[in-house]
């Protein structure tokens, strides 16, 4: 006897409990998981990466979405201690972080990324990583100007650079290589800080990433 299973168990796409993820076919029960997602945000010292990354993941985890923040500066002196500021270095320490992020965003959570990357290139290569597993990914610019980041000065690099006791720092004597075409330009020295994360909030609701 042959057992009819009823239209609510078909799919158009194969048997019974397949699903599609981009291009691949996974077998196994539906998930109804909302996608994870990588926001970089770019920007100068000081220019409020950190401070819009903490203030967007309140929104989120108030609306049940799980998060984390990939703060460059707390990870420089643990998963990339071993790194310094060369160009090379540099370079290493933006391809960890992207690791961590798409593994983290490829799996459900929203990964918020404030960290400075100075090179398009390497930020470039964080997309490709992203793209190759069908992972979200955002690049949103904070494009606060450098001499407003120099009155912040929040960790005091723009003191001690001016001061001769720092040379290589960013957006002053090593470059910064402005982001040509990011999914957002944020200006926070004309914006506060919770309109641009309801900004950036409203980004990924706009993608479906909220």
């Amino acid at each position: 006897m042959t057992t009819q299973l009823p239209e609510s168990a078909r799919t158009p796409h194969g048997p019974p409990h397949e699903t599609r993820h981009g291009n691949r076919t996974r077998s196994g029960p539906i998930c109804t998981c909302r996608p994870g997602a990588t926001v970089w945000l770019t920007g100068l010292p000081s220019a409020g990466k950190t401070t819009l990354a903490r203030a967007l993941a309140e929104r989120l985890r108030a609306d049940g979405r799980r998060v984390e923040v990939l703060d460059g500066d707390e990870l420089r002196s643990s998963l990339c201690a071993d790194l310094g500021f060369s160009r090379a270095d540099r370079q290493a320490n933006v391809q960890r972080l992207g690791l961590v992020a798409e593994v983290l965003a490829r799996n459900g959570v929203t990964a918020l990324v404030p960290v400075i990357a100075p090179y398009a290139a390497d930020r470039e290569a964080v997309r490709r990583r992203h793209e190759s597993s069908d992972t979200p990914y955002l690049e949103v610019h904070v494009a606060t100007p450098v001499e407003v980041c120099a009155e912040r000065d929040v960790k005091g690099l723009y003191a001690r650079q001016a001061a001769g006791r720092l040379t290589g720092l960013t957006g002053v004597d090593d470059p910064y290589e402005r982001p040509e075409f990011p999914d957002l330009r944020i200006e926070t020295h004309t914006r506060g800080v919770a309109e641009c994360a309801a900004a950036l909030h409203a980004l990924l609701t706009e993608r479906g990433l909220a």
